[in-house]
C-alpha cells in the first residue's frame, strides 16, 4: 500500500494537511472551517486517505441539507455504513437487547414504537459503535456538513464522543452561517454537532484559508486551465478554489486574450456560485451588501448613512457568511471580486439607481459624487459628462488609472447622442485611459462602441491601439486587429509608426522573428521621427536596440543611446522608461551589475510613483536577476516575489515574473521550487505564445534539471532552448547563456564532440561582441569536456584560472560553481585533499551568499571511490564519465539494462553501448568483474 506520506495533498494545502496529521495523532480532535468551496472536504479527504494508508479504519459521514429536518437521519446513516476492516463480524455485535432494538427503530427495521426510540439505548450504541472501530487499533471517524446534521443525531453523537476511547479520532467539516460562528450556540441546530465537538471533545479548530494567487495559478495548471490570468482570477474568486476553477473554465473558452476580462465578469458558472453564497443571508443583509458593492470605499458608517440603519449589524452577519472582511478602521472588503460584480449584475435598475443616488448625497469625495450621479441616472446629459470628464483629470492627477478609466467611459457614455464628435473623442480617450490602467474590459467596451460609429480611421486605429496594449504578453489570434489598424492608418505618418510600433512588438514576442521585428521598429523611428513625435521613435529606437542586441550587432548600444536621448529630452525620469530599462538590461547581459544595480536604485522609486506598473515589474524582475548574479540570493528572492505580486494585482501573464523566482529560487531558495516555477513559466509563455520567456524559462528549468543531476532531461530541456533560440535567428550569447549549460549536459549525456561542437560555435561570437563573462562560462563547460575526455590535469588549471576570473568579476555563484566543477576534477585526479579545498572554499562563498541550494551541493558527500593502489581496474575508474560512473554502480548493484535504462532516463541501446565503453576502459568482462572493481 503507498504510504500515507506520499499522498499527495490538495494544491496549496501541504502545511495543512500536516498540521492536521499532527492534531489527530496527539490529540485526536479536529474541527475544519471555512466558507463553501475553499476546499475542506478536499483536505478531509485526503487526511482520511492517509489515515487509510496508514492501517486504520476509516468512517466518514456526509450530512445533506435535505436530511436535516429527519430526526436520526445522520446517526442512521453513519450506523448503516460502519463497518470493521477485513470483514470480520460487525459492529453491532455484542450489543444488548434493547440497544439492538433501538438501533433497528433508528434505520427504520422496525416499526417506531408509540413513544418513540429510546435515547439512551441511542446513545449506548452509538458509543459502541464507534468503540468497536477502535478494535484493531486507531481509527478515524470523519463528519462532513456538520451544519447539516440533524439535532437529533447531533445530540446522539455528542454523547459517543464524549464516551469514546482516545484511539478514536474524530475530523469534522464545518462551514459556518450567517447566523452562527464557532463555538456556536447551542440551541442552534444548524451548528449543533460542531459545538458538541468543540464542546465536548476539545477539538482543535482548523480554518481553511484562501489560496495565495500564485497557490491559484498551480491549482489552474493542475486542471489545464490558462495560468497566465492567475491573477485576476485570483482577485475575482478571492482564493476560493471552486470559485476560481469556475471562473478558469468561463476563460478557457474566451474567443481571444482580450476578451478574458469581459468573461471574468460574464461567467455564468461563476456567477451561480457567487449566487449561492450570497444567498446564505437574508435579503435585508443582501440590500446592505449592493450599496457596499456599488460605492469605490464601502464603509459601514458610510453604508449606515446612504440609507442602512442596521449597516453594521447586516454587515457583521455578512462577515460570518464569510462573503466581506471588516478591516479595523470599517472598510468593507469583499471576500472575492465575483460577489460585488454578481449582486450589481443581478440588481435591477432602479436597485442601482436608488443605491447611487443615495450614495452621490453623502460621500465626501467630489469625484465620487460625480460618479455615483452618473450611474444614477441613465439619460445622456451634456453638462454631466463635461462634470466627469473634468473628474478623469482629478483621478488620474492622484494615480487612480482604474477609476480614471471607469470615469472616462462613463463620461462618453453621459455624452448626449446627438454631440457625436464629442461622444466619439471621449470614447477614444476612454479606450486609451483603459490601456494605461491595464483594463481590458473597460477598453473594449469604449473600443467597440466606437467602431459602431461613424468614427474617422484616425479614431478606429487608436481605438485598436488601445485594445492591442491591453493584450500584454497574448498576441496571439490578434491579426485582424493589426490588419484593421494597418489598414486605417494609411496616410497618416504618426499613426502609421504608432502601429509599427505594435507589431514590431508582436514580431517578436508571438511570431519569434526578431528581423521582422527590427525591420518594423526602424520603419516606426523614421515614420515618427518626421512627424515630430518623439515618444513613439524612442520607443522604436529601443525596440530596434532590443533586437540588434539579439542579432549581434555591434550598432546596438549606438541605438540604444539615440533612444535614451530622445527619451530624457521628451519626458521626465520616470515616466518613459523603455530605453532606461533596456539600458540596465544590457548592464545585466554584460555582467557590469553594480552600475545595473545603481541605476535601477535611481530608477525604481521614481517608476513606483509616476511610471506605468509593467515598467515597475519589469525593473523588480531585473533586480532580482542582478541580485542573483551578485549572489544577494535573500535580495533577489524579495525583488522576484515583488514583482509576481504587481504582476497578479495587475491582472498581468505570470510567466516572466515566474521565470525571474525560478533563477532566485535557485539562487537562494530551493532547486524544486526553481524547477516548479520555471515549469510554471514554461507552461504560461506557452498558453501566450511568448517565444522570448518560452526560451527564458525553459533555459532556468533546464539549468536546475542539470544542476540536480537529472541530467538526460536537462539535455532534452535545453535542446528545446537550442532549437528556439536558432529559429529566431539569435546570435549575442549573452543574453540566455545556454551553450555552457548545454554543453555541459551534453558532456553528462557522452557526448563530448558535440559539446566541442557547440563551444567552437558560441566561442568566437563572444570573442568578437565582447563578452568576456560568456567566455569564463564557456571555459567552464570545457573544462569539464577535458575531464570527461581523460585530459583531468588540463582541465583543472583551466577551472582554477575560471574560479579566479569568477570572482574578480563579483560573480558570486558562478565562482562557487566554478569551485565545485574543480572539485569533481579533483576527485578524478585523487587529490582528495584539494577537493575538500575547493569544496570548503565553495560552501564558504555559498554560505555568505545565503545561497543555500548552492549550499548543499557543494556540502553533500563524493561518492565513496577508493584511492588507487596501483594500475588495474580501480585505478581505472578515474577514466570513467559521471554518466559511465553512475551506470557502472547501478549495473555493479544488480540493476538490469532495463532497469537501468528506466532510472538514467536512456534508452535500453544506449546503456548498451555505454556498458561496453566501461568494460573496455576497466578490462573487465562481466557484471561480477565490474561489480568486484567497484567494491575494491
Amino acid at each position: 500500500m503507498e504510504p500515507a506520506e506520499s499522498r499527495t495533498a490538495p494544491v496549496g494545502r501541504t502545511d495543512l494537511l500536516a498540521r492536521l496529521d499532527r492534531v489527530l495523532a496527539t490529540g485526536g480532535r479536529a474541527l475544519l472551517t471555512g466558507p463553501p468551496g475553499v476546499g475542506k472536504t478536499a483536505l478531509a479527504l485526503s487526511a482520511a486517505a492517509r489515515a487509510e494508508a496508514r492501517g486504520e479504519a476509516v468512517l466518514c459521514l456526509t450530512a445533506l441539507p435535505a436530511d436535516r429536518d429527519i430526526p436520526g437521519a445522520a446517526a442512521a446513516a453513519l450506523i448503516a455504513s460502519a463497518t470493521l476492516p477485513g470483514g470480520d463480524d460487525g459492529v453491532l455485535d455484542g450489543l444488548p437487547g434493547p440497544q439492538r432494538e433501538a438501533v433497528a427503530v433508528l434505520c427504520r427495521e422496525t416499526p417506531m414504537p408509540e413513544g418513540g426510540w429510546d435515547p439512551v439505548a441511542l446513545r449506548l450504541a452509538l458509543a459502541h459503535v464507534l468503540r468497536r472501530l477502535t478494535a484493531r487499533g486507531p481509527a478515524l471517524l470523519v463528519l462532513d456538513g456538520t451544519q447539516d446534521i440533524d439535532t437529533a443525531s447531533a445530540d446522539l453523537l455528542r454523547f459517543a464522543l464524549h464516551l469514546a476511547p482516545p484511539a478514536l479520532r474524530a475530523l469534522a467539516v464545518h462551514t459556518p452561517a450567517a447566523h452562527d460562528g464557532l463555538p456556536a450556540e447551542p440551541c442552534d441546530p444548524s451548528a449543533h454537532t460542531a459545538a458538541s465537538l468543540w464542546e465536548a471533545s476539545e477539538a482543535e479548530v482548523v480554518n481553511v484559508p484562501p489560496l495565495h494567487a500564485d497557490e491559484i495559478a498551480e491549482l489552474l495548471i493542475h486542471h489545464r486551465l490558462p495560468s497566465r490570468m492567475a491573477g485576476r482570477i485570483h482577485k475575482a474568486s478571492g482564493g476560493n478554489p471552486r470559485l476560481a476553477l469556475a471562473v478558469g473554465r468561463s476563460l478557457a473558452d474566451a474567443r481571444t486574450p482580450v476578451h478574458h476580462a469581459e468573461a471574468l465578469s460574464l461567467s455564468g458558472r461563476a456567477r451561480d456560485l457567487a449566487r449561492s453564497l450570497i444567498a446564505s443571508v437574508p435579503a435585508e443583509v443582501r440590500g446592505t451588501l449592493l450599496i457596499a458593492a456599488l460605492a469605490l470605499r464601502p464603509t459601514a458608517a458610510l453604508i449606515r448613512r446612504a440609507g442602512r440603519p442596521r449597516a453594521e449589524a447586516e454587515l457583521a452577519a455578512a462577515e460570518r457568511a464569510s462573503l466581506i472582511r471588516l478591516t479595523e478602521d470599517g472598510t468593507v472588503a469583499f471576500c472575492a471580486g465575483i460577489i460585488p460584480s454578481t449582486l450589481v449584475h443581478d440588481a435591477c435598475w432602479s436597485e442601482r439607481s436608488s443605491g447611487h443616488a443615495a450614495l452621490a448625497l453623502v460621500v465626501d469625495d467630489p469625484v465620487e459624487a460625480v460618479r455615483h450621479r452618473a450611474l444614477a441616472t441613465d439619460v445622456p446629459d451634456a453638462s454631466l459628462a463635461a462634470e466627469v470628464s473634468t473628474a478623469v483629470e482629478t483621478a488620474r492627477r492622484r494615480g487612480n488609472s482604474t477609476l480614471a478609466a471607469e470615469l472616462a467611459l462613463l463620461a462618453a457614455e453621459s455624452t448626449p447622442g446627438l454631440d457625436g464628435a464629442r461622444r466619439i473623442a471621449r470614447l477614444v480617450e476612454a479606450a486609451a485611459e483603459g490601456a494605461r490602467a491595464a483594463r481590458a474590459d473597460l477598453t473594449m467596451r469604449a473600443a467597440t462602441d466606437l467602431l459602431a460609429r461613424d468614427a474617422s480611421p484616425a479614431d478606429r486605429v487608436r481605438a485598436r491601439l488601445a485594445v492591442l496594449d491591453t493584450a500584454g504578453q497574448g498576441l496571439t489570434g490578434l491579426d485582424g486587429l493589426y490588419a484593421h489598424a494597418l489598414e486605417d492608418s494609411e496616410g497618416d505618418t504618426g499613426l502609421r509608426a504608432a502601429v509599427l510600433l505594435r507589431l514590431a512588438m508582436k514580431y517578436v514576442l508571438a511570431d519569434g522573428d526578431p528581423v521582422a521585428s527590427r525591420a518594423a521598429a526602424v520603419e516606426s523611428a523614421a515614420l515618427a521621427s518626421s512627424v515630430g513625435d518623439e515618444h513613439t521613435a524612442a520607443r522604436a529606437l529601443t525596440v530596434q536596440a532590443r533586437m540588434d542586441r539579439f542579432l549581434g550587432s555591434p550598432d546596438a548600444e549606438s541605438v540604444l543611446a539615440r533612444a535614451r536621448d530622445l527619451e530624457a529630452a521628451e519626458r521626465p525620469l520616470g515616466v518613459c522608461n523603455a530605453a532606461q530599462i533596456l539600458g540596465v538590461r544590457h548592464a545585466l547581459f554584460d555582467d557590469r551589475l553594480a552600475e545595473a544595480r545603481a541605476q535601477l536604485a535611481a530608477l525604481l522609486p521614481l517608476v513606483e510613483r509616476r511610471g506605468p506598473v509593467e515598467d515597475a515589474i519589469e525593473l523588480y524582475r531585473t533586480l532580482a536577476e542582478v541580485e542573483a548574479r551578485q549572489g544577494r540570493c535573500a535580495d533577489s528572492l524579495a525583488h522576484a516575489g515583488r514583482s509576481l505580486a504587481l504582476t497578479l494585482e495587475a491582472g498581468l501573464s505570470p510567466g516572466p515574473a515566474w521565470y525571474a523566482l525560478a533563477l532566485a529560487e535557485a539562487a537562494g531558495g530551493s532547486f524544486a521550487r526553481a524547477a516548479s516555477y520555471a515549469r510554471r513559466s514554461v507552461r504560461a509563455s506557452e498558453e501566450e505564445g511568448d517565444h522570448v520567456f518560452l526560451s527564458r524559462s525553459l533555459y532556468a528549468l533546464g539549468r536546475v534539471q542539470l544542476l540536480v543531476g537529472d541530467v538526460s532531461t536537462a539535455l532534452g530541456t535545453l535542446r528545446r532552448v537550442q532549437t528556439g533560440e536558432r529559429a529566431q535567428g539569435a546570435v549575442d550569447p549573452s543574453m540566455l547563456r545556454w551553450h555552457e549549460e548545454l554543453a555541459e549536459a551534453l558532456v553528462a549525456n557522452d557526448a563530448p564532440d558535440e559539446a566541442d561542437a557547440l563551444l567552437a560555435e558560441a566561442r568566437p561570437v563572444a570573442e568578437r561582441l565582447g563578452r568576456r563573462t560568456v567566455l569564463l562560462g564557456l571555459d567552464r563547460a570545457d573544462a569539464m569536456r577535458l575531464a570527461a575526455c581523460g585530459k583531468p590535469d588540463e582541465a583543472a588549471g583551466l577551472l582554477e584560472q575560471v574560479a579566479a576570473a569568477y570572482a574578480e568579476a563579483g560573480l558570486v555563484l558562478e565562482h562557487g560553481r566554478a569551485l565545485i566543477a574543480l572539485a569533481r576534477v579533483e576527485r578524478r585526479r585523487r587529490r582528495r585533499s584539494a577537493a575538500a579545498a575547493a569544496l570548503t572554499t565553495a560552501a564558504t562563498v555559498f554560505d555568505r551568499a545565503g545561497a543555500a541550494p548552492w549550499l548543499a551541493l557543494a556540502t553533500e558527500q563524493p561518492p565513496a571511490v577508493s584511492e588507487p593502489a596501483g594500475t588495474g581496474p580501480v585505478g581505472a575508474l578515474a577514466a570513467l564519465t559521471e554518466a559511465e560512473l553512475r551506470l557502472a554502480q547501478l549495473v555493479g548493484q544488480g540493476a538490469s539494462n532495463q532497469e537501468a535504462a528506466a532510472k538514467l532516463f536512456l534508452s535500453v541501446k544506449t546503456v548498451e553501448a555505454r556498458l561496453t565503453r566501461i568494460y573496455q576502459k576497466l578490462d573487465v568482462r562481466s557484471r561480477s568483474q565490474l561489480a568486484t572493481a567497484l567494491n575494491a
